[in-house]
Order: C-alpha cells, then structure tokens, then sequence
C-alpha cells in the first residue's frame, strides 16, 4: 500500500497507483518536450563579458537545421490536446473543466509574476548590463502558457467540431494557417499574420484530439508529408531555416508561426509516433516511470524559472570577473557543460523552493457552477502572461508598454490581468 503524505501522494504513490490503461508514454513526452525546449534555451544563449545574450544560431548559422529536431514545441501541444480530449470527456462541464485544467498551469505562473515583479522594482536602477537582458528576457517563456490557456479554452467548441468532421477539422486549421500566409507574403495583407497564433497552434492541438481517438494510423506518412512539406517551404518559400525565432530576421517561423512551422510540427508528431513502441516499453519501466512522474510534478516550474537560473549563473561569473569565453570559440564549447550543469543546480533549488504550489490540494466535489466566471478567467489570465511576455520587467519605472491586440500594455496592467483571471479561476461560487 503506498504511503501518503497529508492529503497530497508523493511521485512514488502516484507512480504506484497509475492505472494499467494510462498511456504513460505521453507522459514521457510531456515531460522530454519541455526538458529539450530548457535545454536548447541554455545551449543557445551566447552571453557576453558586457552582458549581452546573443544567440547561438545566429553566431554559427549552420546549426540552424538542428532545430528541425530540437524545436519540440509542437509535441507539448500535441500531448495538450490528447490529454485535453480525455479530460473534457471524464468532466463535460466546462467551469470544471477549465477550473481542472487551468489551476494547476496558473498557479506557479501567478507566483512566477509576482515574484519577479518585486525583484525587478529594486533592479530598474540597475538596467544595463545583464540585469537589463534578464529583466526583458525572463518572461519571455509566458507566450506559451498563453498559447496553452486558449487552448484549454477552445477545447470543447473544437472537440465538437472533431467529433463531427476527424481529419476535416485539422484540414480546416492547416488550411486556414495556408491562406493566411498566401494573404501575407503574396498579397502583403498587413496583421492577418497574427491569426496564425492560434490556427497554427490549435491544429497541432487537434492532431492530440485525433490521437486519443486511435486515428493516427499511419505516423510515417504524417512524418514523411511534414517533413517534406516544410522542406520545401523552405527552400522554395519566403521561410527561413529556423525553426525558431532568430535575432534581427524580417521573417520568423516561430513568432507570428507560420505554415512551415505547422508542417514541421506535423513531421514531429509523425515522429514521435514512430517511436511509440520503444517509448512505451521503456517507461514501463518502474524506476523510468516514477522518474517521469516526479519530473511532471515539477516541469511547469522548472519550465518558468530555467531562464532564471541560466541568468543567475552567468551573473554570478561576471560578479566574480570570470572573463566568459567568445561564443563558439574551442573554450566555450568545452565549457558549455559546465555551464548547463551550474544551470541544472540552480533550476533545482529554485524547484525546491517553488514547487509547492504546483499541486494544489485536493479540494471536495462541488456543483461545477457557471461557465462565465471561467471563460472570463482564462480570458485575462491569457491576455495578462501574453501581456508580460512582451513587455518583460524592464522599464517598470519608465511606463514601457507593448503593443498587445491594438492596444498599448505596461508590465504592471499585464500583471493585473494575470491575477484577476485567477482569483476568477479559483473562484468556486
């Protein structure tokens, strides 16, 4: 009998107690998606002895195919939408729902927000240098719990269309994303690129819908038709070879997406499932299995706070005058693990530190209540992390806005927004 702790299972109950019909290899997936999106954040930052953080892609341009592995992005989406199906599906009430699926996500982000918030009041004196980087760079990652939060909220309307249509209902997305680049690069439509935040993002979404109903059949056709429908895209389209977004470029598959990122997201899915059957025999393994559950016990965590241990520790080597190395040079590549462990340290204390409100405690069953609440929830709480990811901390004292849907946003109206959609998510009555 597993040991419990309170009212809370630790990562060896839970382990212990997975059902045999969990599909644990999304689980894995889950948990490797975002392990190699921290990881390539760390590899990528090419930070300088005046503070500056390049990027490693554009200092040697020829690693950029890499992300056409390394961009698994598309894949945490992918398993949201298998994992979303079958949650709406066990609770079809949508206040549920969405209180079910948002709360845990919203929890360590609001923490994350506020936290730096206070941090960042007493830093604005000091914004040159790499205190001015880490302020504009570390709420960056918040674009994707935005992305995440629509997706929760789409979930149900679009779920019906699959029911209705399968396959038809991602057709209508790609197509959808295709148009709206034919109306940008061809016809020089200016802003209908921003609609491909959303139908780029939610049809690899709906690719999980298809895969909780078994009708990925054939993932080599899927890998090979992304694979070489973004390949030619690139090479024959306005689209560069990155895969994500590369300083100074006039295009970016990644920000607006574009089509080529979707059949890049497509080819991984594809992939992904081609390794289905290794991937499920290997975290049938205990130890394996309750690895990957304590890593999911803590990933939206270490997901918010990795760019902020990257910074501590580069920070820490320019306060002791440690002269860093010329990015790409033979002295930095041989010491870039040492530099990705001291990293790894510093996301695990921070782990330790914040972890706590990642779980909630379980709460009794209650009436699922009104859907408005709920709705109007994740609507700011979406607006206020896309708000934040935009402006980032710097220039708190200066009122620095960004431009979000039209409309003009400074960091502390983004933060606002954030909190008022949770207080209206965790509202129960």
């Amino acid at each position: 009998m597993p040991t419990r702790t309170g009212t809370r299972l630790t990562a060896r109950d839970l382990a212990a107690d997975t059902p045999a019909t969990r599909d644990r290899y999304i689980d894995l997936l889950r948990v490797a998606s975002l392990a190699v999106v921290v990881l390539g954040h760390w590899l990528m930052a090419a930070v300088t002895d005046d503070g500056r953080v390049g990027n490693l892609l554009a200092v040697v341009p020829g690693l950029q195919v890499l992300t056409w592995v390394l961009q698994v992005m598309p894949v945490f989406f992918f398993v949201g939408g298998f994992a979303h199906a079958l949650s709406y599906r066990s609770r079809p009430a949508y206040a549920e729902f969405v209180r079910g699926r948002v709360r845990r996500l919203l929890r360590p982000t609001v923490l994350f927000a506020v936290v730096w918030f206070l941090l960042a009041l007493p830093l604005q004196s000091g914004g040159g240098g790499l205190t001015g980087t880490a302020l504009r760079l570390v709420t960056q990652p918040l674009w994707f719990i935005g992305i995440y939060l629509a997706m929760v909220a789409f979930t149900p309307p679009l779920l019906r269309l699959h029911r209705r249509w399968g396959w038809g209902a991602f057709a209508a997305l790609a197509g959808g994303a295709a148009a709206v680049d034919v109306l940008r690069f061809a016809l020089g439509v200016p802003y209908v690129e921003f609609l491909n935040f959303a139908l780029v993002w939610l049809a690899v979404h709906q690719l999980g819908f298809l895969r909780a109903d078994g009708r990925l059949r054939v993932p080599w056709a899927l890998a090979g038709a992304g694979l070489a429908g973004a390949a030619a895209l690139v090479a024959f389209g306005p689209y560069p070879l990155s895969m994500v977004g590369m300083p100074g470029e006039k295009v970016s598959n990644m920000a607006p997406p574009t089509l080529a990122l979707l059949c890049h997201g497509v080819w991984l899915v594809g992939a992904v499932e081609l390794l289905r059957g290794p991937g499920t025999r290997l975290v049938a393994r205990a130890r394996v299995w309750r690895a990957v559950v304590a890593a999911n016990g803590v990933a939206m965590t270490a997901f918010l706070w990795h760019l902020t241990a990257m910074l501590a520790v580069y920070g820490a080597l320019l306060a002791l005058d440690v002269r860093l190395p010329d990015p790409a040079s033979p002295s930095w590549w041989a010491w870039l693990p040492v530099r990705v462990a001291l990293a790894a340290a510093v996301t695990a204390l921070l782990v330790v530190v914040f972890r706590a409100v990642e779980r909630p405690a379980p709460r009794p069953p209650r009436p699922a209540g009104p859907a408005a609440p709920a709705v109007l929830g994740v609507t700011l709480s979406l607006l206020g992390v896309l708000g934040l990811s935009m402006t980032g901390y710097g220039g708190l004292l200066t009122g620095r806005t960004a431009t979000l849907i039209a409309l003009p946003v400074t960091a502390p109206q983004a933060l606002a927004l954030t909190l008022a959609g949770w207080l209206l998510v965790e509202l129960r009555r």
